[in-house]
């Protein structure tokens, strides 16, 4: 095989795949040659989201194994099944690409989807490209290059136990590599504590940024006059548009790779908009509609965060909803702080009393579902709470969430973005609870109630339920206050014989 650089390699791929190479690409590929010419072998890309980056490095293994077919290369990502992609990505290239014919072995068992082996001189143990997720054991293995794609995310960074977890397991690749191998890290920051830092984020017992020393490529979507790095990609309102959904706080990180403190994404309560209209449900020509004042409300969101909701003592057990309109506006229309009665609890427990209580807030808000957090206490609830909606005849589906990420990380993500572009609204009642002063004091990490932030952020983060533009059938025909239309029979009294 006839030797060519790693720019070339690209831009014959592209051209086999009808796709021309765009400048950020060519800046890419040609850091990553000449930091490969130059013998740096610690390097880090930092790249925004959706720059093609991790598809250039599944190149660049590909460029390595025409190069020298004896290399062994280990991925290593956040888990499984992103580390597999890169490995199977690198395997259609070897296939495909008009440099690389004869590395795909004859034999079929050394060419799987986690790891493959091409046709090679050496006989080693290891095989040439091999997929792993951070928290697998590779005791044992060996690897000349190990890329470490996308390790940093939210399920690995996101508490400080997760960081100091990540950079220890990022530590075992010393015994993995060989030496003068390739450690080549590719992502972008999600934590004020990233491992990309440049500088030193005091948390840990690190002397030195956790890549001190790695040669550095950072391209951000904007480059220092402010442009797209990527214009025919990245307009300037597709950027507006990113920016508005994201929030400043990930549009920082993710797309101009600054590591953002969370701190920094604290809760302003002045930017709730306030209004006092209630909601007002009415049928007519074939619809039912859902008004808020006059705008027409299409969707739902209720949340559910319980907790056996003693006076003044423990968690708060709280449920909040929100609708959002047409215009895609949100609207904090009620936020509950529940509590049972322990003088009560002898004719009626807890439980049901709190049951009790959702069914009816359910009833008075017109909600077509609740979600139900059944993280601890609430795994025992859904069986009883569909009861007591049954019992209230009620319509409304209770779907059970588990919350697998941390609380801090799904405050600021449900919040950053509305807020930042005023598009929550808050009625008057919701300022006259807890809600907002929980909003005041919050700080991630802090020791300050944050329950029902806890319920709102479920609210602006899990899927609405959309509201039917369908009137209910006859009575009869469903059950009261009925939203969407359903199965069923009904029988009409008719003046004629059949």
């Amino acid at each position: 095989m006839r030797p060519v650089d790693f720019p070339s390699f690209v831009t014959a791929w592209n051209g086999s795949q009808g796709l021309a190479t765009p400048p950020l690409h060519g800046q890419i590929c040609n850091w990553l040659a000449e930091r490969w010419a130059a013998g740096d072998r610690e390097l880090l890309l930092l790249a925004f989201r959706d720059s093609g980056k991790s598809t250039l490095v599944g190149l660049f293994s590909a460029w390595l194994l025409h190069q020298n077919p004896d290399l062994r290369i280990l991925v290593l990502a956040a888990d499984f099944a992103l580390a597999r992609k890169m490995v199977r990505n690198v395997k259609r290239i070897i296939e495909r690409h008009p440099e690389t014919a004869g590395l795909k072995p004859p034999r079929r068992d050394q060419w799987a989807a986690a790891q493959f082996t091409v046709e090679r001189r050496a006989e080693l143990r290891d095989p040439s490209m091999l997929a792993h997720g951070i928290g697998a054991n590779i005791t044992g293995s060996r690897a000349d290059v190990i890329v470490c794609d996308d390790v940093e995310v939210p399920n690995t960074c996101d508490t400080a136990p997760k960081r100091a977890d990540l950079r220890e397991r990022l530590g075992e690749i010393d015994y993995v590599l060989v030496p003068g191998g390739l450690q080549l890290y590719v992502g972008t920051p999600h934590t004020y504590y990233s491992i990309y830092a440049a500088e030193l984020r005091h948390e840990g017992a690190e002397e030195v940024s956790f890549l001190d020393g790695f040669k550095r490529l950072e391209l951000p979507l904007l480059d220092e006059r402010g442009q797209s790095r990527w214009p025919e990609r990245f307009s300037a309102a597709k950027i507006e548009a990113t920016r508005r959904r994201a929030g400043p706080n990930k549009f920082l990180s993710q797309m101009l790779l600054r590591p953002v403190n969370a701190a920094e994404g604290r809760l302003d309560p002045d930017r709730l908009r306030l209004y006092d209209d209630e909601l007002s449900y009415s049928e007519g020509n074939g619809q039912a509609l859902l008004r808020l004042g006059s705008r027409r409300l299409v969707s739902a969101s209720c949340w559910w965060d319980p907790s056996y909701g003693s006076p003044d003592t423990g968690d708060a057990s709280v449920i909040a909803a929100i609708f959002t309109d047409e215009g895609g506006d949100h609207w904090l229309h009620r936020v509950a702080y529940l509590t049972h009665d322990p003088a009560r609890v002898e004719e009626t427990d807890e439980a049901t009393q709190l049951c009790s209580q959702v069914a009816d807030f359910l009833a008075r808000n017109h909600l077509p579902a609740v979600a139900l957090e059944t993280n601890g206490l609430g795994r025992f609830l859904p069986g009883l709470l569909r009861r007591e909606i049954s019992a209230a005849g009620l319509a409304c589906s209770v779907i059970e969430k588990t919350s697998r990420r941390g609380k801090d990380l799904r405050i600021v993500e449900a919040f950053d973005a509305v807020l930042a572009a005023g598009r929550l609204h808050a009625h008057r009642g919701v300022w006259d609870t807890p809600f907002v002063t929980e909003m005041r004091e919050w700080r991630p990490g802090g020791r300050s109630r944050d329950d029902g932030l806890d319920a709102v952020s479920g609210c602006l983060l899990s899927e609405p339920v959309h509201l039917s533009r369908v009137a209910p059938p006859p009575s009869g025909f469903n059950e009261p206050g009925r939203w969407r239309s359903g199965t069923g029979s009904f029988v009409a009294d008719t003046d004629f014989p059949l």
